[in-house]
């Protein structure tokens, strides 16, 4: 038999399949492969969140995954507008899973000019409570948010760590209605 090379066998109901590459060169075809593979879910009610652990040829990634009931999406969007020397900063979202707050660590790094963070994205109960915390353990200054999760919309919140003044937007989504 000459064809196909490839198949795929899908034994499980939902089948994570991915392709991280890094980016050094102009071209995507440049680009260096980190991880080629896939993974399945057996139960798609994993609890506590599961971890895998992903070999590649330039590295390993680590994922985890939990199913979250009623979800809606949260995007994270922070702009720092005023910065007062470098720092370290740290931060992470709080999402109840289950009846327990599980972290999900969005940035960690130095902090030394205005800027604008990638947007980050993660999946939050319906009519719950996420919550952000900036932290900058080298200048022992700790800063907590909260949002209540909605279905549509967005909210704002300004954030002023000593260090920095922060504008945080969260904006709510779903393709189904509850």
């Amino acid at each position: 038999m000459t064809d196909p090379k490839r198949a795929i066998e899908i034994v499980c109901p939902v089948l994570i399949e991915f392709d991280m590459r890094i980016k050094n060169a102009e071209h995507e075809k440049d680009d260096q492969q980190l991880i080629d593979g896939a993974f399945g879910c057996y139960d798609h009610r994993t609890y506590p969140p599961r971890k895998h652990r992903i070999y590649g040829s330039c590295g390993t990634i680590d994922m985890s995954l939990t199913y979250v009931e009623h979800a809606v999406e949260a995007t994270i969007e922070i702009v720092i507008s005023k910065v007062h020397g470098g720092f370290i900063l740290s931060l992470s979202s709080f999402i109840e899973v289950m009846g327990d707050y599980e972290e999900v660590q969005l940035f960690n790094g130095i902090v030394d000019r205005p800027m604008g963070f990638r947007k980050f994205v993660v999946a939050v109960t319906w009519d719950t409570v996420m919550l952000l915390k900036f932290n900058s353990a080298s200048y022992n200054v700790e800063r907590c948010c909260s949002f209540k999760a909605q279905l549509h919309g967005y909210a704002r919140q300004n954030i002023n760590l000593g260090l920095a003044s922060m504008s945080v937007k969260v904006t709510w989504s779903t393709i189904q209605s509850f």
